[in-house]
């Protein structure tokens, strides 16, 4: 009976209800077959459906570049990124039923480890089209471990929607990728979602855009009705009232009703809507001299009678030029507001040619494109994600890489759509774009034509800045700018169960890394250990989970430890000289250098190197490269524990070479003489800080503030959020270790907190000698 059934969902794809399981069999026979039905969910085809009930991928338009909208979903963890982005393929009919993401059978989230925690690990790129428009979709996680998803994704976007949880407002991580998208000059729109949840507040959360974004919010609409009073929304533009019928057989969103504002059906609501747009023409106004001239010419005495058709280009100006941002409100997971953000997002964010590349005139209409993301398939080997600035690509074509000088063959070339795929025999510019056949690609290269055309850009860059003669710096104009890859901040040890398997652990680790750039694979020196480097304790779960299922090897993780750096306090001069004879050939070098502390606003781990003036220019002609080299490895491990060394300057003093002596010679001399004046000097170890935000009920912040304050922590406010405390503040990373587990139970499971790395901070001196003792296994 229960084969029968489950043949029959198969072959009908219909989406089973919950309910619907219980009449149809027994309790456990349902629990079986829901779980068979997340193994078909896990392979269903979405691109192969039926004409009629849904589109076929191959139908999306190639529209215009003025109508190609490349556009991400951005926010903090469970603010409903990925049910918004369900809905928006639903309704444009590019799936048949609505996923759920508590289902685990939703497009975007198509890994394992992401439909058994029910959160988004990995960006995913989808296409679909709406009204017209062509929309590249990029779905981005939430959790701050997997922040490097979002900034890659932003780099190569030309428009974002901030979805924020109405009864949350702005959280941790939001303002994390709301930098992230000042930082890349991305214009925004902001979507309140969740409206109907218990503790929704429009009001608040708008007041929370402006207090915390520091941006001036544009109410679009407004809510009719909150929590669980949610029925629809107001347009303040066109002033029409938008109610999603309920009594629809299938409850989908689809149906819903516009009709416009008046005296007799809602006279509260109209005076509200009144006083909105009125404030709305006056923001626009402010910030926008060609809408403000318009205003003042024609409208100055009623502003009723502006018509819609004249606020929209001024609220899309307004927009692109970052002054505000639109505010829409809905409910994705109840189906209602979806619709009229896909509106806003043709409408007010940008298209490609809108977007200021200065680049671009140098290419002309030659290929040019960015490589943002790396994913290994089983059978087509490494896929590589690129958005194309300018010219076309296509399959069976060779492409220059200007970063790694050298040439590569696309095999194939392919529409993403989550993790189902379909070959295209073209793409232009504007489009985001799955290659097929690219080797060495990584993220952040930049992908021309041939390298005749990187030259030829080149010169045009150059004759443009005046530079022809130097061709160093005009193939540097042409590098597109990648992405600033954040140092990790956990470390473990991993082996393989035998020393057979360690070759096949290598070759994961390596797929993993080109995959995701914020992981770090080094070689422990001393114990020939493998070292894991990540960004977080869920980075490393997620990534030796991978491991196991994908790659199929079992793997032994160490103990979670910090990744501390080591600093010096004052001053340390050294000198050593290096003699050695290699066969006929007698190699010597003499360095004196001198080491001190250099404070500066970002810590960094990189060196800040200093010649001396009696330094002749010849030596540092020829040797500068192997000195720089020879100081940086000095870097990578420090006198006291063997971390990175940060805020320190070193300045050559002098050097005195043997003629014939070998750069390798130089730079081995240079690294062991920087390590003796490191000793020389008093050593600091320094810690991660990281800032801290624990929303917890108000019965439960004393037994919160009291933990915290055990664990070193430093409290800088407590805010309140309807019914909740927000303890702001900071704490060290090391007292952090399995908080959560923690706070369930200090909090009965009501609590959460968001951890973001602030700086590294000196350690005092007991805690300093605690870990010296730990380390060194005196303790």
């Amino acid at each position: 009976m229960m084969l029968t059934k489950l043949r029959e969902f198969i072959v009908n794809r219909q989406k089973v209800s919950s309910l619907y399981l219980n009449h149809m069999c027994s309790c456990r026979t349902g629990v079986i077959l829901k779980r068979l039905i997340v193994q078909v969910f896990l392979g269903r085809n979405y691109s192969s459906l039926p004409e009629n009930d849904v589109k076929s991928l191959r139908s999306v338009i190639n529209p215009p570049m003025s109508k190609i909208r490349n556009i991400g979903i951005m926010a903090h963890i469970d603010a409903g990124k990925t049910t918004t982005t369900e809905r928006m393929l639903y309704y444009s009919g590019y799936t048949r039923s609505l996923g759920d993401v508590d289902d685990g059978d939703t497009v975007t989230d198509f890994m394992a480890q992401e439909r058994e925690r029910g959160i988004t690990i990995q960006s995913a790129a989808v296409t679909f089209d709406w009204k017209g428009y062509r929309v590249n979709l990029i779905d981005t996680p939430g959790h701050v471990d997997f922040t490097l998803e979002v900034e890659r994704c932003l780099r190569v976007l030309d428009g974002a929607v901030a979805v924020l949880d109405a009864s949350a407002g702005v959280e941790a991580q939001t303002l994390t990728v709301w930098r992230q998208a000042d930082k890349h000059r991305v214009p925004r729109i902001c979507f309140l979602n969740k409206m109907d949840k218990t503790g929704a507040s429009f009001n608040c959360t708008v007041d929370s855009i402006r207090e915390k974004l520091k941006t001036k919010p544009l109410l679009l609409q407004l809510p009719v009705g909150e929590a669980k009073a949610f029925k629809g929304l107001v347009d303040v533009v066109t002033m029409e009232k938008v109610i999603w019928n309920p009594a629809s057989h299938s409850d989908d969103g689809k149906q819903f009703m516009r009709e416009p504002l008046t005296e007799l059906n809602d006279p509260e609501l109209l005076k509200e809507a009144k006083e909105a747009r009125n404030a709305l023409i006056e923001q626009i106004a402010d910030v926008d001299d060609e809408f403000a001239d318009l205003v003042l010419g024609e409208f100055i005495e009623n502003f009723d009678l502006l018509p819609a058709e004249k606020l929209y280009p001024a609220i899309r100006r307004v927009t692109m030029a970052q002054s505000a941002v639109p505010v829409l409100c809905g409910s994705a997971l109840k189906n209602k507001g979806v619709q009229p953000l896909l509106d806003a997002i043709t409408m007010y964010l940008p298209s490609p040619d809108e977007r200021n590349n200065e680049f671009l005139q140098w290419y002309k209409d030659d290929l040019c494109a960015l490589a943002f993301k790396v994913l290994h398939d089983k059978q087509r080997g490494p896929l590589v994600f690129m958005r194309i600035y300018s010219g076309t690509m296509k399959p069976q074509s060779a492409v220059h890489n200007i970063n790694g000088n050298y040439t590569e063959r696309i095999s194939r070339l392919l529409l993403p759509f989550a993790d189902q795929h379909v070959e295209i025999p073209s793409l232009t510019a504007g489009n985001i774009a799955l290659t097929v056949g690219l080797k060495q690609t990584s993220t952040g290269d930049t992908i021309v034509s041939s390298k005749a055309s990187a030259l030829a850009a080149a010169r045009r860059a150059g004759r443009n800045e005046g530079k022809t003669h130097r061709k160093h710096m005009e193939t540097e104009n042409l590098l597109l700018a990648g992405v600033e890859i954040p140092e990790p901040v956990f470390f473990c040890t991993i082996e393989p169960p035998s020393v057979a398997k360690q070759p096949e652990l290598d070759r994961a680790l390596n797929c993993l890394q080109r995959e995701d750039p914020s992981l770090k694979v080094r070689l422990d020196p001393d114990s020939g250990q493998t070292v894991l480097c990540g960004m977080g304790e869920l980075h490393i779960e997620i990534i030796n989970d991978r491991i196991k299922r994908e790659y199929g090897v079992e793997t032994f993780l160490g103990p979670l430890q910090i990744a501390y750096r080591e600093t010096i306090l004052n001053s340390g001069r050294a000198t050593d000289t290096l003699d050695r004879t290699l066969g006929e050939k007698r190699h010597l070098v003499t360095v004196e250098l001198e080491v001190r502390p250099c404070a500066r606003e970002k810590s960094e781990v990189g060196p800040v190197i200093e010649y001396a003036e009696n330094i002749r220019e010849e030596l540092l002609q020829e040797f500068q490269e192997a000195i720089e080299n020879g100081i940086q490895s000095a870097y990578l491990q420090g006198p006291l524990l063997g971390f990175p060394i940060q805020d320190v300057a070193v300045t050559l003093c002098s050097l005195a070479l043997y003629p014939g002596t070998s750069t390798t010679m130089v730079s081995a001399c240079v690294s062991r003489c920087v390590q003796k004046a490191l000793k020389k000097a008093d050593k600091q170890v320094l810690e991660p800080l990281m800032n801290l935000e624990v929303t917890v009920p108000g019965d439960y912040l004393s037994c919160v503030l009291a933990d915290l304050a055990q664990r070193r922590g430093s409290i800088q406010e407590i805010q309140s959020r309807q019914d909740n405390k927000v303890v702001v503040g900071s704490v060290p990373l090391a007292e952090m270790m399995g908080y959560s587990t923690v706070l369930r139970t200090l909090s009965s499971g009501t609590a959460t907190f968001a951890l973001e790395l602030s700086n590294y901070q000196a350690m005092n001196l007991q805690d300093q000698n605690a870990l010296l003792k730990r380390r060194t296994g005196l303790a």
